[in-house]
């Protein structure tokens, strides 16, 4: 598979590259510290906020950076970097690329790549016609955890795949920031969920299968983020005078306490934000909305069922009520299993063969420079970059394909039912 013979090239590749930033948020932010360790300059950057702005001017280090207060007109300007990276709101994302790609750019860009498949296709065709590179941030690729997965698989150490069944648990707090009340709680304006969060797991399911997905299938449901579901008298905001203040699992509160850390996920500013500026935020803005009266069309739970044209088949279950990733890949010879970011426990995985022992399959830790993001995937992908740029180009569509797939087979099976 591609991308076993990219990570071989990535040490032999020594190139410092140029970024153009399109989207100082914080995956854009994360990206460029990473860029900036790892000796990679950037030469250009755009956000609509000051403070993004600004915090991206620091991270840069270099009075010449350019400085924009759109992509619109980053892109505008003649080529001004190797590398574009996009990483702002989902639904930015195909016409920034797109115009990237037509101004000469190698582009990184943030997944999702669009928001529908037929644009995703576009943007394939149209790097291929440039010759330019398109790498989406599929970061658990380039996970240790992930990385000897994928080479237990290659070595045969099960023989065959037969099947996999992989889940991944988003976090109920996780879910109601990002999912109920954030960026991607509504489809319409960013990506089916699926898509947005579960595209991670999809990709990686045909990267460790090596083969293209033939049938898909899926079934979603919101079960628990609904107003029959809130507790009795909750009010529509948390600061609303709620009696459930302090006893809510959801309760918003906890973003001046030990949810803190969900700020600076969303606000640039988050570290300088006093208390009453919290709370005034709070009263305002969309984090302060009882989880249970949100308006999010977001499920809290799905199930995809995955055929590959090689005969393997898989399915991936997506929960708000678990946290972390769990995989069970079943060969001829025996069963990998492992989960990483789970039950309190540091990533693992074991081999069990079917007339043998039980062996655990060791997980080389690289070296991330303090950057745990993704289970060491940010800086996994921002350290591989330059191979991959220099590589034959891994396919980084085709868990995108599946994800849209998912999202629509659910979308008809929900119609079917109502």
């Amino acid at each position: 598979m591609a991308c076993r013979g990219a990570f071989r090239l990535v040490a032999a590749v020594q190139q410092n590259l140029s970024f153009a930033v399109i989207g100082c948020g914080s995956r854009g932010r994360t990206y460029m510290r990473i860029a900036r360790e790892l000796g990679h300059t950037i030469t250009a950057f755009a956000d609509p906020l000051p403070e993004a702005r600004e915090t991206m001017r620091d991270i840069a280090g270099d009075p010449a950076a350019r400085e924009f207060a759109s992509g619109e007109e980053l892109l505008g300007e003649p080529r001004l970097a190797d590398v574009a990276l996009v990483s702002t709101q989902d639904a930015m994302h195909f016409e920034q690329a797109k115009a990237a790609l037509r101004q000469g750019y190698d582009v990184l860009l943030e997944k999702p790549a669009a928001t529908c498949s037929q644009e995703v296709e576009e943007l394939a065709a149209l790097a291929r016609e440039k010759g330019c590179k398109l790498i989406l941030c599929f970061v658990l690729r380039y996970t240790p955890f992930y990385r000897a997965l994928k080479k237990a698989i290659d070595d045969g150490l099960i023989g065959d795949v037969v099947c996999i069944n992989a889940s991944e648990g988003v976090g109920p707090w996780h879910h109601s920031h990002s999912y109920v009340r954030g960026h991607w709680s509504r489809s319409t304006e960013s990506s089916p969920m699926i898509v947005a969060k579960c595209s991670h797991d999809t990709d990686l399911l045909h990267w460790l299968t090596g083969s293209d997905a033939v049938a898909v299938s899926s079934y979603a449901e919101s079960t628990w983020f609904r107003p029959d579901r809130a507790p009795e008298g909750a009010t529509d905001r948390c600061t609303d005078g709620c009696p459930h203040v302090g006893t809510c699992r959801y309760d918003a509160h906890r973003y001046l306490g030990d949810q803190r850390r969900w700020l600076r996920m969303i606000r640039a500013d988050a570290e300088s934000m006093t208390d009453e500026q919290i709370l005034e935020w709070l009263r305002t803005g969309d984090w302060g909305r009882c989880a249970y009266r949100c308006d999010q069309d977001t499920p809290d739970h799905q199930v995809v069922s995955m055929q590959f044209a090689n005969g393997v088949t898989a399915t991936l279950t997506m929960t708000a009520f678990d946290t972390g990733r769990r995989i069970r890949v079943h060969g001829i010879r025996g069963i990998i299993e492992g989960a990483t970011h789970a039950d309190g426990r540091e990533p693992w995985l074991e081999c069990r063969l079917h007339e043998g022992e039980t062996t655990e399959i060791p997980i080389e830790e690289t070296p991330s420079e303090g950057y745990a993001g993704h289970g060491g995937g940010d800086f996994g992908l921002i350290d591989a970059l330059p191979g991959l740029l220099a590589a034959d180009g891994a396919d980084y569509i085709e868990g995108h394909r599946i994800a849209f797939a998912a999202a629509a087979s659910a979308e008809k099976s929900a119609a079917s039912r109502s």
